[in-house]
């Protein structure tokens, strides 16, 4: 998947959580795997969706 076409997605799954917050785990995952597909790539992560996902992951437990 293009860089453009992921980054497109975390913004889209972003606003999902602000706007459904009862769907948080499914967008969770779908986060996960977004910035998986970024690491893959070799790309650099922003530092704020690399934040994001820690805090994610703390609360999830």
């Amino acid at each position: 998947m293009a860089l453009e076409a992921i980054k497109a997605e975390i913004s889209l799954l972003l606003q999902e959580m602000v706007n459904q917050p009862e769907d948080a785990d499914e967008v969770r995952e779908q986060l996960r795997e977004r910035l998986g597909e970024l690491r893959a790539m070799g790309l650099p992560l922003p530092a704020d969706l690399v934040e994001l996902e820690k805090r994610l992951n703390e609360n999830a437990g």
